[in-house]
C-alpha cells in the first residue's frame, strides 16, 4: 500500500487533501503539521522520514505572509527553502515521489500574457524569492513535481475570501486594489488535481513527468472584481470602491500581473480546471452550509 506523507496538514490545502483523502482506497495516508513534523529540524525530519519510508511526500508547509516576509526574510526562507532542503536530503537517494507548491510570486509581473513555466523568474518580494529557492532546492531531486499556484483560498483558514466577508459584513464598505491581474484557486480544486495526479502516476494511467507545472483555475480577474465576486455569492451588502496599488500601500511589492498558463498540466495530466467563478460560487455555497459564514 502506497504511503503518501502529507505535511502542513492544518493549512487551506493540507485540509483539503485531508477532506478528500477518503476517497482514494488503497493508500496509507500521513498528516504531519508543525506539532508532529517541523521539516525545519533536519534531524527531527530525517527520523520521521526514514522511518516511515513513504512513496510519496506532498508538502504544503509554508511561510505565506507575504508582506512579513519583507521584514523577516530568514523565516521565510526557513521554511520555504530550509524545510524543503531537510526533506530532499532524506529522500535524494530513494524513489520517493515529491510534490511540492510555490506561487505566481515568483515572477515580475511585466508579461501581458499568462506566465509559462519556461519563463523567467524575477520575484519583486522576499517572499517571491523564498518560494523560488524552495523550488530550486525542490528540483534537486530527480523525482519532483512543483506547482505553482495563484490567490489560494478555501473556506478554512486566513485568505481573502475569508477577510473580504468578514470586512464586508463589519464595514459596509471597501477598497480593493483593481491593476493588480491574476487568477484565484479554490484550493479544493488543487487537491483534487494533486490527488489525480498521484492516483493516475500509481495506477500507472499516467507517466511521472517532473519539473515545474501550473496551477490555478481558469480565467483572469482583478483583485477588486474578485472581491466583488465574493460578497456576491455571500449576499452582503457592501458598497465596493476600485482603487490603484498606489492608492493601496504594502511592504511587499506585489505581481501587477499574474495569470498562469496551465497548458502544461492539462497536457500532460489530464486535468480538467474550472473557471474561478464557479470554484468560488461552490467554495461560498459550503461556507453557508457549513455556517462559516
Amino acid at each position: 500500500m502506497p504511503v503518501i506523507l502529507i505535511t502542513g496538514a492544518k493549512g487551506q490545502l493540507g485540509t483539503e487533501l485531508k477532506k478528500i483523502s477518503g476517497k482514494f482506497f488503497g493508500y496509507d495516508f500521513i498528516f504531519t503539521d508543525i506539532d508532529t513534523l517541523d521539516i525545519t529540524d533536519a534531524k527531527k525530519t530525517e527520523a520521521f522520514i526514514s522511518t516511515r519510508k513513504p512513496d510519496w511526500i506532498i508538502n504544503c508547509s509554508a511561510y505565506n505572509f507575504v508582506d512579513r516576509a519583507e521584514e523577516e526574510p530568514e523565516a521565510a526562507l526557513r521554511i520555504n527553502s530550509g524545510g524543503v532542503k531537510n526533506i530532499v536530503n532524506v529522500i535524494k537517494d530513494s524513489l520517493c515521489r515529491f510534490i511540492h507548491f510555490s506561487t505566481d510570486y515568483v515572477f515580475d509581473g511585466k508579461a501581458s500574457e499568462p506566465y509559462k513555466e519556461t519563463d523567467r523568474p524575477d520575484p519583486l518580494s522576499k517572499y517571491g524569492l523564498s518560494k523560488l529557492e524552495g523550488e530550486n532546492q525542490a528540483l534537486k531531486h530527480p523525482w519532483t513535481i512543483v506547482i505553482r499556484t495563484s490567490w489560494l483560498y478555501s473556506a478554512y483558514g486566513n485568505n481573502f475570501v475569508r477577510t473580504i466577508i468578514r470586512n464586508a459584513s463589519e464595514k459596509g464598505r471597501l477598497k480593493v486594489v483593481n491593476d493588480q491581474k491574476g487568477t484565484p484557486t479554490w484550493a479544493a480544486d488543487l487537491a483534487d488535481a494533486v490527488m489525480k495526479i498521484v492516483s493516475d502516476i500509481n495506477k500507472q494511467d499516467a507517466a511521472f513527468n517532473g519539473g515545474i507545472y501550473h496551477y490555478s483555475n481558469e480565467g483572469e480577474c482583478t483583485w477588486f472584481e474578485f472581491a466583488s465576486a465574493i460578497v456576491r455569492y455571500a449576499g452582503i451588502s457592501c458598497k465596493m470602491e476600485p482603487v490603484s496599488t498606489d492608492e493601496y500601500p504594502v511592504k511587499a511589492v506585489r505581481p501587477r500581473f499574474s495569470v498562469l498558463s496551465k497548458k502544461k498540466i492539462t497536457s500532460n495530466y489530464g486535468i480538467v480546471i474550472p473557471h474561478w467563478e464557479s470554484s468560488l460560487a461552490k467554495c461560498i455555497s459550503q461556507m453557508k452550509r457549513e455556517k462559516i459564514i
